[in-house]
């Protein structure tokens, strides 16, 4: 952050307009930048309104780009996805409306190719220690189990 010490209320929310244009924000992350350039409680409340009314700031929204995002790049799980956005002060409404946009066939397609790819890479010889991997890394990625053992069935 620049040298600058203390922002105006103006200033302020001008540099917050801009970090929530640059790229989708949650309410969380905004506070604490707010609270990192030691605004006043009533000075980050007063910003927090403008930005949500000037629909810079938007629960939804982010939800929404955060799911497509980590789902596409990523291949994170819903478990995954869910424990991220609580994380982050979600409401569960808003994530149960991002996690509405990944489309069940692509959600299955991703799980299977993820599957296949890391079957391949993991060189165990023992069965149960090559399944064991595999379910592991893709728990940890925040796939569901008992899908994942349904895949692991299907291919070990």
């Amino acid at each position: 952050m620049n040298p600058q010490s203390t922002y105006t209320v103006d200033e302020a929310q001008k540099k917050l307009e801009n970090y929530c244009a640059y790229q989708e924000r949650c309410h969380k992350e905004v506070r604490a930048k707010l609270e990192e350039m030691k605004m006043i409680p009533e000075a980050i409340d007063k910003i927090m309104v403008h930005l949500i009314q000037q629909n810079y700031l938007n629960e939804e929204r982010f939800a929404k780009a955060f799911v497509r995002g980590k789902f596409r790049i990523k291949k994170w799980g819903k478990n995954r996805l869910i424990r991220e956005l609580k994380f982050r002060d979600i409401s569960k409404y808003a994530i149960d409306v991002a996690l509405k946009d990944i489309k069940d066939e692509d959600y299955f397609e991703t799980l299977d190719e993820l599957t296949q790819k890391r079957i391949a890479q993991v060189t165990e010889k023992n069965p149960y220690k090559k399944k064991k991997k595999v379910a592991d890394y893709l728990l940890y990625r925040g796939w569901e189990s008992h899908l994942v053992y349904q895949k692991l069935n299907e291919y070990l």
